[in-house]
Parts: C-alpha cells; structure tokens; sequence
C-alpha cells in the first residue's frame, strides 16, 4: 500500500532525474499502432490536389493513394480512414451516389483490399459529400434533416462498402437508431463481421471548417449548420447517453470528436463504459498546429507528440489524425535512436 511521506524525505524529481527512470514510469505508451490516417480520395489518376486550409494534406486519385496505403503498412500504421470528394455532377437530394457500387469510395476499398489485405480500411458512412446541400442526410422542403429516411439511405451505403470489402465502416451523421439499422441490414447479407465505429460523441464544432474544405461540402453548406442533429458543445452527459445507446444497437468501438477540446468527453466515456474508445484529432486542430509550426511558434514534433499522447492518457484506444504518418516517422525515429 502507498505510504505517503513528506519532503525531504518524498522528492518526485528523483525518479525524473534520468531518462531511464522517467521511462520505467512512464504510464501512457504512444506508438504507430494507435494512429489511423484519413485520406481523401478524388477520382481519375495521377491527380493530387493541395488544400489550402491543411497544408501537406492532399486529395489524391486511387493510384497515390496506393502509395500512402504502402507507407502507412511500412510504420505500423494499422488502418488508415477513407473520405470521398465526389464531383458536382454526382450530387444531388437523394445522395443516391452514396450507394453506386461502382462509386469511388467502393473502388478505392476494393483496390485496397487487393493491395494491402492487412491494412485496415474504414469508410464513413454519410451523405454529406453528395448531397449538393452539404447536410449529412436528406431535407424536406423546410431544408430540416430527416432521421429515419436518412436512415435508409445509410444503411445502403453500409450495405455497398460491406460488399466492396471494407473493414470497419463509420457512421458519422449523428442520426438517431442508425446503428442498430445498420447492424441489422449487414448482419441480414451475412457481413456479420463488418465492424461499425459510432460517431457517437460528434459535436458541432467549428473546428470542422477545413475539412469541409477538403470534402467540397463546404460551399454547399454555406451559411448551414448542423445543429439539430450533431451535440451541442455546452453538453457532457448527452454524450454518456449518445454512447450507451449506440453500444446497445451493436457499435463494435464508439468515436468522441473533435479531440483535444473535448478530452473530458474521452475520460468519461472510456470510464463509464470501457468500450474501444476512439478520438479524432480534426481538421482545425491540424491547421492550428500545422500554422503554427509553418510560423515557427512551436516546435512541430513535440507540440504533435504531446497532443496525441493526451489522448491515450485521456482512454482512447485509437485516434484518427492526419499527422499520422509523419507521427509514426517520429516516433519509429525516436525507438531508433
């Protein structure tokens, strides 16, 4: 049993005096086999386009994502997250490009699988790249986001990239019962073994800007928002509830996000209910760290590292970032010197 004791006697700055004894004590490992990549992906070949609000991410066509897939194996890197940037032309109200097998997101997967068969591939389950609205499912005409028809059309979109051969699929439009509708309509093809990833913790936040950037919603959005539909900032124990619920339809491993404002969300959720918790280090936290290194007022690695460490002390087993092959780099450089 701990005995407390009192100075001179109990110095803590003993045991941080040398780096052996400060690793021998260390109580949160961060290693590759926490990070997952998200990539985005466009269609044609040898396309790679820059994204002015996150610079050194790109959108790529399938070939070079092929390339990055390659180099995620290399570091350890065990799965890597897919979001599509869908022509104007294959909008519309229905989403119904959501469910092409033939899409881009199908193709990609189907490539990956072939690839790289032991590279994790997850999929986001969502209308809001096809819908020339921006919104994450289908409006009626006073442009209010419809739950259960949205619904529908999420669980044809699981439905085709279970085919395609994902491995995880995500549903990250924060509709209510979507979990179970999915669960449901995969186990009934016999994709008893498609996992699902909740987005059940998904803020609306502003730290989403970039990304929308990045997908092309955020010209259809405009002046929208997400409100009726994605948790309130101002809210802690709606998320415990949002969690509980998706758990008891069948969610495999829940998602908080944003990240690093929301890691009380993180600690309360993996205490509460000691599920796989996952994180997602969001576009506007990559921006600010990323700005700010490109201006020289932090150190990159360091501030990087310590931002994802926080969130394995804070529980979470997984965490999505778009730091995470330059991370992996650092830190296979690190366990090398």
């Amino acid at each position: 049993m701990f005995q407390s004791s009192h100075f001179p006697q109990r110095r803590m700055r003993r045991m941080r005096r040398d780096k052996f004894s400060r690793n021998l004590i260390r109580e949160v490992h961060l290693l590759p086999e926490d990070l997952i990549y998200p990539v985005f992906i466009l269609d044609g070949k040898n396309r790679s386009e820059n994204i002015e609000s996150m610079p050194g991410i790109v959108r790529q066509s399938i070939d070079l994502l092929m390339i990055q897939a390659e180099k995620c194996v290399q570091l350890g890197i065990p799965a890597i997250a897919i979001f599509p940037v869908i022509d104007i032309e294959h909008k519309n109200l229905t989403a119904s490009e959501a469910y092409n097998p033939d899409g881009l997101v199908p193709r990609a997967v189907r490539q990956l699988k072939i690839s790289f068969p032991e590279l994790g591939v997850i999929t986001d389950i969502a209308l809001d790249p096809y819908t020339i609205h921006g919104q994450d499912g289908l409006v009626d005409l006073s442009g209010y986001v419809m739950n259960d028809e949205t619904v529908n059309v999420l669980c044809q979109q699981a439905l085709v990239h279970a085919q395609a051969g994902t491995d995880i699929v995500a549903p990250s439009d924060m509709m209510d019962g979507r979990i179970a509708a999915i669960r449901t309509s995969l186990d009934s093809q016999e994709f008893i073994h498609t996992r699902i990833l909740a987005y059940s913790a998904k803020y609306a936040s502003s730290f989403y800007g970039p990304f929308r950037d990045a997908v092309g919603s955020a010209n259809n959005l405009g002046a929208g928002n997400k409100y009726t539909y994605q948790m309130d900032p101002a809210n802690s124990d709606e998320a415990l509830w949002e969690v509980g619920l998706d758990l008891d339809e069948g969610a495999d491993m829940v998602m908080i996000k944003p990240g690093m404002p929301y890691l009380d969300i993180v600690r309360r959720v993996k205490d509460q209910f000691g599920a796989p918790t996952f994180v997602y280090q969001v576009s506007g936290e990559y921006a600010m760290l990323k700005a700010s290194a490109i201006n020289g007022w932090l150190n990159e690695e360091s501030c990087v590292l310590e931002s994802l460490l926080s969130f394995k002390r804070a529980g979470a087993d997984g965490i999505l970032t778009y730091y995470a092959v330059k991370a992996a780099e650092w830190l296979k450089k690190d366990s090398n010197a």
